[in-house]
Formats: structure tokens, sequence, C-alpha cells
């Protein structure tokens, strides 16, 4: 079924794309920051003096962090606006990332990836609220793909530049110099974003305190195209998030025998083949729902087949080629996530946006999150065995499809029922 414009949809345009590139440009400092340590756990491990457990926590706790407040972020959202929302985040990733800088400690350090975590999770469902309100609905998809393609570009940054300025200049220059593009985008959301456009304001929302919280959740977990969007979301994205954020690197050189110049090829790869995909992707969305399922199961799907290949191989070291295929289907992962939201956007009236976006955004993350503890445990616990821990993957992969298989009929006709709803009261809107 094609996406349905609604009455009142904001017209888009020029100023659309404007206040929107603003709000997205924090979105892609805050993914620069997030990815750092990516390029950055070999040396972490240096200098703190911690093994594969240690390390694995800093990404556990600023994932812990930011899957922890992704529904107080919708609810933040949709209570204050995007302005408000992205300008406490810039504030606090730049002081997360300033702080990891020049921490003395692993325990300062810890704290300071908490921080930066939490300025995180701020950005992404505000960006996804402000293209929400500024784009029609129809555009919905590809603003939200177009929004994690420029997410993966700052991955890029931090895996091209960031990499090449700590091993140039140092540790604590190169992250307290990256810390100045928080303060940049901070001033332009101060000077020139926008929550909405002119006439397209938002009905105020009643205040009611913790009952107000609660209904805002129980009413958007209560839809199944919200709880289908979580799975979606869990079940595709942890995969890429786990080799980006932190164990691709270490996995590329210690595991597959290549040098540090060469792995650093291959997360690239992954990043630009996302940000390839993202853009396929959301053009099958906006003119194809129906091949939203399809997309994401069978992204799932490769996704396994090439782990369990790379990971089964008889061989050493797996070849250049596997190892390339796999980097390449691992692109896909980050688009097939934001189908989640595909999921949750029409399932919820404009009112809890923000909350059932919040709610959709939790699955990939705790997904992560776990992934990331598993494979720092096993690896300590077998002596780095990289093919035993990595095959945690699966068993999440299992856990997600069996969800996803369990709500996809619910939440198609839920879907079914609001779009004959919404056609009924456009025929009896007055012209």
């Amino acid at each position: 079924m094609s996406a349905v414009a609604i009455p009142g949809d904001p017209p888009g345009g020029r100023r659309a794309l404007a206040v929107w590139g603003t709000g997205v440009s924090v979105y892609f400092v805050a993914v620069i920051f997030r990815t750092s340590l990516g390029v950055a756990g070999l040396d972490a491990a240096d200098r703190f003096h911690v093994n594969a457990s240690a390390l694995s926590t800093f990404s556990i706790l600023q994932l812990l962090v930011y899957a922890g407040m992704q529904i107080p972020v919708g609810l933040l959202v949709d209570r204050l606006g995007t302005k408000k929302v992205l300008a406490l985040g810039a504030v606090l990733f730049t002081a997360g990332q300033l702080g990891f800088a020049f921490s003395p400690s692993y325990g300062t350090a810890l704290a300071s990836r908490a921080l930066l975590g939490c300025g995180d999770a701020l950005t992404f469902i505000s960006v996804l609220r402000l293209g929400s309100r500024w784009f029609p609905a129809r555009r919905g998809p590809l603003v939200a793909q177009f929004a994690g393609l420029v997410g993966m570009a700052g991955n890029l940054v931090s895996t091209l530049v960031l990499a090449r300025l700590l091993h140039g200049i140092g540790w604590t220059a190169a992250f307290a110099g990256s810390a100045a593009a928080g303060a940049v985008v901070l001033v332009l959301v101060l000077l020139f974003l926008k929550d909405h456009p002119e006439g397209h304001e938002p009905e105020p929302l009643p205040h009611q305190g913790a009952a107000y919280v609660r209904r805002q959740i129980a009413a958007s977990w209560r839809e199944p195209g919200t709880r289908l969007g979580l799975w979606v979301h869990f079940t595709t994205q942890f995969p890429a998030m786990v080799f980006l954020l932190l164990w691709g690197l270490p996995f590329l050189v210690e595991a597959q025998g290549l040098s540090r110049a060469v792995a650093g090829e291959l997360l690239t790869l992954v990043v630009l083949s996302n940000m390839v995909v993202g853009l396929v992707y959301g053009q099958i969305v906006a003119r194809h729902h129906g091949a939203r399922l399809p997309l994401a199961l069978g992204t799932v799907g490769t996704t396994a087949a090439l782990w369990a290949a790379t990971l089964a191989y008889p061989g050493r070291h797996a070849p250049m080629w596997l190892l390339i295929v796999l980097c390449t289907v691992l692109g896909a992962c980050g688009p097939a996530s934001m189908i989640g939201f595909d999921f949750a956007r029409p399932a919820n009236p404009p009112e809890r946006q923000g909350t059932a976006s919040g709610i959709t955004n939790m699955g990939g993350f705790v997904a992560s999150m776990t992934t990331l503890f598993a494979i720092g445990v096993l690896l300590d616990a077998t002596g780095d065995d990289y093919s035993l821990a990595f095959s945690v993957v699966f068993v999440l992969q299992a856990a997600g499809v069996s969800q996803i298989l369990r709500l996809r009929r619910q939440a198609a006709r839920r879907e079914r029922e609001r779009l004959v709803a919404s056609r009924v009261e456009t025929v009896h809107v007055p012209a």
C-alpha cells in the first residue's frame, strides 16, 4: 500500500530542508562521537590497561544509557519540542567527548562515555520528529533513511578522519579537537532551528504528571506496529553496530590477521555500503510499503548466512573476498533497522510519535548492548576464540525473528484499519 497524505500535511520544500539539515547535523556529530571508540578500541585497552570485558564496558555503558533514555527522550520531544532537546543533547555529548579526551583513569573515562551516551540519546528521535513536522507523511520513509545515511557519514568521518588524527596527533588532541564540532552544531541549533513550519503548530498536550507519561507509553505499546517496529530494529541493527562500535577492528586484526590499515578499509566499506543501501531501501519503502518486512527479514537472513560462512570457514583465516562480502552485507543492517520506524510511525497519532519512536529505537541498542557484553565475556572465557564469541549473533537474531513473525499479522491488520479510517476522515473534511 502507498503512504497517504493527510489533511494539514506540512509542505516540505527548501525551508524544510534547511531546518532539517540543521537538526540532522547534530545527529551527524553525535554519531562521530558515538563511534569514535570503534577506531580507538585497541588504543583504549592500552591506555587504560583493561581486558576485553572491561573494554566492552565502555560501549555497553554508553548504549545502556542510550537505550534507557529512549522512552524518556520520546516523551521530552513530544512535550518540549525538537529545538530544546537537540540543544541539550549537543551540550551533553560535547562535554562527554571532552571528558573522554582528558580522562586520567578508566573510571573517569567510563563516566565520560556515559555522559556522551546521554547526549547522543537525545538526537535521533528529535531528528525523526523534526522530519515528520516539516515534510509530508509520504516522504517519511525516505527522510528517515536520509537521516540514517547522514549518521553513517558521521561514522565514516570517525573511521577515516578520527582514526588518522588519533595515530597522528595523539589521544587527547584528537578527542578534544573533535569536540569543537559539538560546539558548532549547538550554535547552529540555537540560531536556525525551528520546531515546525508556520501554520502547522501541534495541538498543545495537557501535562498531567506521571499519569500522562504512563498513558503515552501504554498507548504506544498497545499498538502492534510499535512492538513490531521494536523487534525489527532489534533484529536488524545490532550485527553492524557491534562490528563498527567496538569488535570489528579487533576481529579483523586479531582473528583474521589483517593490518590495521586493511581492517580500517573494511570498516569503511561497511559504512559506504550502508549509505548506498539506505538510499535504495528508502526509495523502495516509500513507494511500496509491502516491501518492508521482506527487506527486513531478507537482510537478517543474508547477514546470518555470511556470518556463518565467515566463522565456520575451515582455513585459519577467512579469504578476503568473503570478508568483503560480509562487510558489504553488514552495511544493509542500518537501513533495514530504519524500517522499524516505518511500522511504528503509521501505528501512532502525531502526539505519540516521539514516544513510539523511542520505544522502537530501544530495540537495536538493547540487542547491541547485550551482544557487546556477551562477546567480551566469551572472548575472556575462551582465550579470544572469536568464532565462538561471535556466535551469539545467531541467538539474538533467532529471538528477534520469532517475535517479528508473531506480530506481523496483527500489525498489518491494525495498519489497514487506520488507513481506512484516515481515508474516511479525508473524504469528510470540508473543501
